[in-house]
């Protein structure tokens, strides 16, 4: 739903139609979406308009770019290590506990 949002405003038909959901079950999703912060609802009459907030999508594009460089810190560093050449204690280590 955020996807199709991304290109303009669109109804709650609208969103749900590439789902094959009802408007009941669509709605309860953009629901969800508005109460994350991520969708803002307009209603003319019995029509129910929605778009997307980009501002709370940027929010989290900066959080998960945050744990992004952390988690690729951090694999890059298991690599290096797991590239190391064994050393002879550690071998034996490994044998005296099994």
């Amino acid at each position: 739903m955020l996807r199709n949002l991304a290109g303009g405003e669109l109804s709650i038909g609208e969103l749900a139609a590439p789902f094959r959901m009802s408007f009941a079950g669509a709605s309860k999703h953009v629901k969800a979406l508005e109460r994350a912060g991520l969708v803002r609802r307009t209603v003319l009459g019995r029509q129910h308009f929605c778009r997307l907030d980009a501002d709370r999508l940027a929010e989290a594009d900066e959080w998960l770019r945050f744990y992004e460089r952390f988690w690729s810190n951090r694999l890059d560093a298991l690599e290096a290590e797991l590239r190391k050449p064994e050393t002879p204690k550690a071998k034996d280590r490994w044998r005296k506990k099994s």
